[in-house]
C-alpha cells in the first residue's frame, strides 16, 4: 500500500513532511499459514462469544420489552432502550475483543475490513462462521430463558414492517450499514489516531454509537439488521416463515453498504489524497 506523505509548509522547496503514521500492509487473499497458528482460532472463539453474549442481551431486551408493553403501552424500555441495548453491547464487546480479534461482531464488517484488504479470506470466512454460530447459540440461550415470551413475541427476528416495500428495506439496511462501516474504518484509522493523537477517542465509542443511532432511525422499518449474524439467528431459532422469506434482505443490504463504505473510505478519501498529491509533486517538479 502506497505510503500517504503530507505536504509540509509552503514553499519550501521539495522538503516535504515526513508522515506520522504508518499503514499496515495489506493482508494476504489466501494465508494458508494463518491456519497452523491458534492466534486465528482464539480470534474465532472471541468472536463466537462476542456474537452468543450481543445475540443475549439485545434479543432478550426486545422479547422484554414487547411483553412489558403489552401489559402496560408505557411499560418496558421503549424503541431508545432497544437501540441503546444493541449500541451499548457493540461498545462493550468491541472494546473487549479489539485486541484478540479485532473486534468484528458482524460479517457485514468482516467483509468490509476484506474487501480493504484488512483481513484475510480465510480469517474473514472463519470469523463470519463463528459469527454465525455464535448468534444462533445467543438466540438458543434467549428461548430457553424466555419460553413463554420468544414466539409470541417474534423471537427479536428482523422482518420488514407492514406499509414498506422490500426496495426501502434494503435500502434501509444498505444507508445503516454503510453509517457503521464508515465509522468502523474511520475510527480505526492510523492516519486519524495519528493527526487526533491529543483527543483520545475510545474506538468502540463511535462504533457503538453508529449502532444505536442506526437503530433509532431504522427499527420501524426492518428492526434493524446490519448485521448478517444476528439476522441470521434470530430467524433460526425463531423458525417463521416470513423471518426466512425476508432473510435476504438482511445479508444483501449490510453486504452491500459494507462494500460501498469500504470503498468510499480505501479510493475516495485515503487513495485520493495520494493521487492528488501525486500529481501535484509532478507538476511542481516540472
Amino acid at each position: 500500500m502506497t505510503k500517504d506523505v503530507e505536504v509540509g509548509g509552503h514553499g519550501h522547496g521539495h522538503d516535504y513532511g515526513a508522515k506520522d503514521y504508518q499503514d499496515p500492509p495489506p493482508a494476504p487473499l489466501i494465508d494458508m499459514e494463518e491456519l497452523g497458528k491458534w492466534s486465528l482460532y482464539r480470534a474465532a472463539i472471541a468472536e463466537f462469544i462476542a456474537t452468543l453474549l450481543f445475540l443475549y442481551v439485545t434479543v432478550l431486551t426486545v422479547i422484554g420489552y414487547k411483553s412489558q408493553s403489552a401489559a402496560d403501552q408505557c411499560g418496558g424500555v421503549g424503541i431508545l432502550g432497544i437501540a441503546w441495548a444493541f449500541g451499548g453491547m457493540i461498545f462493550v464487546l468491541v472494546y473487549c475483543t479489539a485486541g484478540i480479534s479485532g473486534g468484528h461482531i458482524n460479517p457485514a464488517v468482516t467483509f468490509g475490513l476484506l474487501l480493504a484488504r484488512k483481513v484475510s479470506l480465510v480469517r474473514a470466512l472463519l470469523y463470519i462462521v463463528a459469527q454465525c454460530l455464535g448468534a444462533i447459540c445467543g438466540c438458543g440461550l434467549v428461548k430457553a430463558f424466555q419460553k413463554t415470551y420468544y414466539v409470541q413475541y417474534g423471537g427479536g427476528a428482523n422482518e420488514l414492517s407492514d406499509g414498506y416495500s422490500t426496495g426501502t428495506g434494503v435500502a434501509a439496511e444498505i444507508i445503516g450499514t454503510f453509517v457503521l462501516v464508515y465509522t468502523v474504518f474511520s475510527a480505526t484509522d492510523p492516519k486519524r489516531n495519528a493527526r487526533d493523537s491529543h483527543v483520545p477517542v475510545l474506538a468502540p465509542l463511535p462504533i457503538g454509537f453508529a449502532v444505536f443511532m442506526v437503530h433509532l432511525a431504522t427499527i420501524p422499518v426492518t428492526g434493524t439488521g446490519i448485521n448478517p449474524a444476528r439476522s441470521f439467528g434470530a430467524a433460526v431459532i425463531y423458525g417463521k416463515d416470513k423471518a426466512w422469506d425476508d432473510q435476504w434482505i438482511f445479508w444483501v443490504g449490510p453486504l452491500v453498504g459494507a462494500a460501498i463504505a469500504a470503498i468510499y473510505h480505501q479510493f475516495v478519501l485515503r487513495a485520493g489524497a495520494v493521487k492528488a498529491l501525486g500529481s501535484f509533486r509532478s507538476s511542481s517538479y516540472n
